[in-house]
């Protein structure tokens, strides 16, 4: 009972978040004047100039943005890579073309995003690169600090963070305008942020078997959960792990995780980046026995193979080692402290 009585406050919560997006900073839904930036104008979304070769994350949230225009004004934002006539929406990390050439001309300081974490700064700039006469600067420290800054300006736009996951209806919009200056919500003041997708079975278990057809949680499911914690300024997830196996159930799930931007860890049972599925379905191959006293090559060729999957991404290792299955440890916590 009291488990329900917690989830139905938890939906009475969500309902009680107004149907739109929160602190319009700046926004206009009807002023269009000189003094101000144009977003869209009458239906007609900005340009957005962005490097082509920056990083894949923020190429995968400039989609997102293209989208959600479309979803504001019923007409998708283009997107060049090359300058072209207009006042466009310029995006890219600190160290991609157009941006950098925005700092060696000194209309961003460079000091506001070097060396900084997750950083965005959102700016009308003057000239900021040749042939262009004023822009909307997103620049970020980061990749992650871009794609933040990328979904800053959806949400300002309209957009809920929620917009798939609650059907968080979007308002049509035929003019926005931002008012002109600098936009930033500075480093974030804790590091990881995230969720851990805890009991997975048997309500996420059907949801996505009845949703995505597959019997696991595979990358496009994980997708989804990526974009929202994104666009939620989070960066870090533990994966669903009763049934499912993040890195072995769908080889893209990791791919897709390092792409988009999120950190992936294991829980406090699954050591050195692998899932405790991954031993269960194959513990024969490891010699069977969860146990260092017994089976020490075997453990350490499981844990090694993990550690060496993950060498490419950021994935925060867990340390240390549980019973088998989150049991305790056998033996004495004597024997289990000389081990």
């Amino acid at each position: 009972m009291r488990k329900n009585s917690i989830f139905l406050l938890c939906i009475a919560a969500l309902a009680t978040i107004p149907l739109k997006a929160m602190d319009n900073k700046g926004i206009s839904f009807t002023e269009l004047s000189l003094d101000r930036f144009t977003l869209i104008d009458n239906g007609r979304p900005a340009t957005i100039l962005v490097d082509e070769s920056d990083k894949t994350g923020v190429l995968i949230a400039l989609k997102a943005l293209q989208q959600d225009f479309k979803a504001v004004s019923g007409t998708e934002a283009p997107v060049i890579y090359e300058p072209g006539q207009g006042k466009p929406i310029i995006i890219g990390t600190i160290d991609s073309k157009y941006i950098s050439q925005i700092i060696k001309s000194k209309k961003i300081d460079k000091k506001e995003l070097q060396d900084k974490r997750e950083k965005y700064i959102m700016t009308v700039v003057s000239e900021p690169v040749k042939g262009i006469d004023e822009a909307l600067v997103i620049a970020g420290s980061d990749m992650r600090g871009t794609i933040y800054g990328i979904y800053e300006l959806s949400e300002q736009l309209g957009v809920s963070p929620w917009y798939w996951w609650a059907d968080v209806p979007i308002q049509p919009q035929r003019n926005v305008s931002l008012t002109k200056g600098t936009y930033t919500a500075g480093e974030p003041a804790v590091t990881y942020r995230g969720i851990f997708l805890n009991d997975e079975a048997p309500c996420l278990t059907t949801w996505v078997q009845n949703t995505f057809g597959t019997s696991f949680g595979g990358h496009e499911f994980y997708a989804k959960c990526f974009e929202l914690l994104l666009r939620l300024r989070a960066n870090f997830m533990w994966p669903a792990m009763w049934g499912w196996s993040f890195y072995a159930d769908d080889p893209l799930n990791s791919k897709t995780a390092n792409d988009m931007g999120i950190i992936m860890s294991t829980s406090h049972h699954e050591p050195m980046a692998r899932n405790h599925q991954e031993w269960t379905r194959n513990r024969n191959t490891y010699g069977g026995q969860w146990d260092y006293t017994a089976n020490k090559s075997g453990l350490q060729r499981f844990f090694r193979e993990g550690i060496e999957r993950a060498k490419d991404t950021e994935d925060l290792i867990t340390i240390g080692m549980r019973g088998d299955g989150d049991a305790g440890l056998a033996g004495s916590d004597e024997d289990n402290m000389k081990m």
